[in-house]
């Protein structure tokens, strides 16, 4: 295979292999992988058209549908990167994302027409499903030229634990690596049927949108309201005869916990591909149950190590009260567990899971010093700078050699498929009239957002006074109002007292 430089490549040699194959589908259409290209040449035309800059962001509107797609291609082709940027997301938070990024052009649907036109003396406006200019294959290779593999190819922006979201700068080559290594050792063939359930702005879409053009396969874009109602989920997987699932745990938890699998169950699914959280056996074992001859994937990584940097082929049972690992590291990625003085952990000892290698993002969207804090000179490398990504998760090598997830270092948390930082929930509750203070955590048992606060407000008064702020899946699910919150003896709230407090209310 020829070297790679750009993501771009791709999906014009697919293109040239299976032109008419369905590339990506949603509920009103479909894309064949050449007029996936034709689209996305012609968009990175008008992009061209709209601005000079090379290596800047492009702001992409995304909802459930093929146009994101072809917006994202538009921007590679344009020399640029692009940054899926939720169409529903509050307003405030879109805000703040904008003018951090300043983009060189921001790309929308019509029915986004009146969000992105708030934006429209920050950068150009160009609508994704309106009439395009043709294709200049001459400005866009000019511009393409000019990208070298390092380059960022998206940034992705997750929760802030200051209040401010962060931007994630993952390169062409970090990209190309990952996907590589994940075709072959996912044995990911071309006649594999996706349905992608991750949105565009989770970095778990990552792998259904490049593995489908790398490998030519066709992916349909689920519905989101196929998970309020499992039966139809089923009936979609069997209808498109899908064959694998790259989805969030949370996602295959739900489907789980459903009941559905009593009476229906998926009929061409053979390979599961799981990761975003953590993956218990109980879950694991009733999908197995109705489908025993599928292959499971565990994978686990942070949006910084582009995606995942650690895999687990599930070759054994497990029994409903055990631990399914993370496993070991992805090619051409080194996990180490470091203690808190940054020396390697003994196995068997817990420490701070530690990456390094080709995946490493270049850093957060104009944040140096976040970068610098999360992104650390290899303490084990005194002869020249090599990075490592500190993760803030704690895990274990045990005895079988195999990496074991087991929790937070601080307060970042998955909830729901979504990595959260409680420190941004916390900033928007605080920030309420008539709210004196707060603390936000995790209760990963049931998977909630426990809020405890003083103030004059009840809890669904709290809702209304964050809806602006944050999106709906960091909305806090438990409240426990107080008249004042205990503070340790430096003044600070007492969180593990809160927890304690919450935990044996729970135990009554």
């Amino acid at each position: 295979m020829a070297y790679l430089k750009n993501l771009t490549e791709y999906l014009e040699l697919t293109a040239k292999r299976v032109p008419d194959k369905t590339a990506f589908a949603d509920e009103t259409g479909m894309l064949s992988f050449s007029e996936l290209l034709s689209l996305g040449c012609r968009l990175g035309t008008e992009v061209c058209a709209a601005t000079e800059r090379v290596n800047a962001p492009v702001a992409v509107f995304t909802d459930r549908s093929v146009y994101p797609i072809a917006g994202f291609i538009g921007a590679l082709m344009s020399g640029n990167f692009y940054v899926p940027v939720d169409a529903s997301m509050p307003p405030e938070r879109m805000a703040a994302i904008m003018e951090e990024l300043s983009p060189a052009a921001i790309l929308y649907r019509e029915c986004d027409k009146e969000t992105a036109e708030r934006f429209s003396g920050m950068a150009p406006l160009v609508a994704l499903d309106g009439d395009t200019p043709e294709e200049n294959g001459e400005l866009l290779a000019q511009r393409r030229a000019k990208v070298l593999d390092i380059d960022p190819a998206y940034v992705i922006y997750t929760s802030g634990s200051t209040g401010k979201p962060k931007g994630i700068v993952i390169s062409h080559r970090s990209v190309i690596d990952f996907i590589e290594w994940m075709a072959e050792k996912c044995f990911i063939a071309e006649d594999e049927v996706l349905a992608n359930q991750a949105p565009f702005f989770f970095d778990l879409s990552v792998k259904d949108l490049w593995l489908t053009m790398k490998c030519g396969l066709t992916a349909y874009i689920l519905p989101k309201k196929l998970f309020l109602f499992p039966k139809l989920l089923i009936s979609f997987l069997n209808e498109k005869k899908v064959t694998t699932l790259i989805w969030a745990t949370s996602a295959f938890n739900l489907a789980a916990n459903s009941g559905v699998f009593k009476k229906y169950a998926p009929e061409t699914v053979r390979k599961v591909i799981l990761g975003g959280e953590t993956l218990y056996a109980k879950q694991l074992n009733a999908w197995r149950a109705v489908l025993p001859e599928a292959e499971y994937i565990n994978l686990y990584g942070p949006t910084e190590v582009t995606v995942d940097c650690t895999y687990y082929i599930i070759d054994r049972e497990f029994s409903n009260g055990e631990s399914v690992p993370i496993g070991s590291a992805c090619e051409n990625m080194e996990v180490v567990l470091l203690d808190e003085e940054l020396n390697p952990a003994p196995d068997g000892t817990a420490g701070e899971i530690c990456v390094r290698g080709i995946g490493l993002s270049r850093g957060y969207f104009g944040d140096p010093e976040k970068t610098a804090a999360a992104f650390v000179r290899d303490p084990r490398n005194p002869y020249f700078a090599d990075r490592l990504y500190r993760t803030g998760d704690i895990g274990v090598i045990n005895p079988d050699g195999l990496i074991y997830y087991v929790c937070r270092k601080d307060g970042q948390i998955k909830h729901i498929g979504y990595r959260i930082e409680l420190g941004e929930v916390e900033s928007a509750v605080n920030a309420m009239p008539g709210i004196r203070e707060c603390a936000a955590f995790h209760d990963g048992e049931e998977d909630k957002i426990v809020l405890a606060y003083s103030g004059d407000i009840d809890g669904a008064g709290v809702i209304d006074g964050i809806k602006n702020l944050v999106p709906k899946y960091m909305y806090p699910n438990v409240f426990l109002r107080r008249d004042e919150l205990p503070h340790n003896p430096n003044g600070k709230i007492d969180r593990p007292r809160l927890r304690k407090e919450y935990q044996d209310g729970k135990d009554i």
